[in-house]
């Protein structure tokens, strides 16, 4: 007896092979930025030791050994994640700083510090964690110094012109800085109050000192929130 075998009309002929979705090859540039992000994301939820290579190439698509050809491993990729950010901090920092009323400089580098919180959460939380790696290109403590340089030059002049010791701008330099950059800390988390009362209270602090301050301080530049 003869049995009907039912055939499938749409089925791949004997003779050709399924054909595969191409996928698009990056090229190396696209490769080392895709890597980058990716660390930068994981570095930030995991800190350094919480981050493995396996897990970076893994979320790559690649094998491990793409992510020693383009870093040389965990640490090269943690030094470049470190150094942009480091650079992109300062460079939000130093552009802002162009108001000529020394109070209004101080709102703008307030403002400088939250929006670069607010913009770039992970790679802040990158860089407020110490650098687990001797070459790791800086620190949050030499970000910060690197900022009180720039603010030192703006105070040694307002010191001149109001007879203080110009000597002393790079104390108050860093006392500034550091204040902002840890209120800047304690404010990544709780995002309370709102960013423009944020840098209202700072430099109401900065400006009056505690003898003097006032009860609801306000912005005098043109940026309020």
């Amino acid at each position: 007896m003869m049995v009907a075998v039912a055939t499938d009309s749409s089925s791949t002929p004997s003779n050709e092979k399924p054909r595969r979705a191409r996928r698009t090859r990056m090229t190396g540039a696209e490769r080392r930025q895709q890597l980058l992000e990716i660390g930068r994301t994981l570095f930030a939820a995991k800190g350094f030791e919480g981050t493995s290579v396996e897990e970076i190439a893994a979320k790559a698509g690649v094998s491990k050994p793409v992510v020693y050809e383009h870093f040389g491993g965990k640490e090269g990729l943690y030094a470049v994640v470190v150094d942009r950010e480091m650079r992109r901090l300062l460079d939000m920092v130093t552009s802002s700083l162009t108001a000529g009323h020394p109070r209004e400089l101080c709102e703008q580098a307030a403002f400088a510090l939250l929006d670069y919180i607010e913009e770039y959460t992970d790679g802040f939380r990158i860089l407020v964690r110490d650098s687990p790696i001797p070459q790791s290109t800086g620190t949050f403590a030499s970000l910060i110094s690197d900022i009180a340089t720039q603010v030192e030059d703006i105070l040694g002049r307002e010191f001149k012109n109001r007879g203080f010791d110009a000597k002393l701008a790079p104390l108050y330099a860093q006392a500034l800085v550091g204040m902002v950059a840890l209120t800047g800390q304690w404010w990544l988390d709780v995002r309370k109050p709102k960013k423009a009362e944020v840098a209202a209270h700072l430099v109401n602090l900065a400006w009056h000192g505690l003898d003097g301050l006032e009860p609801k301080p306000r912005l005098i530049g043109h940026r309020k929130s």
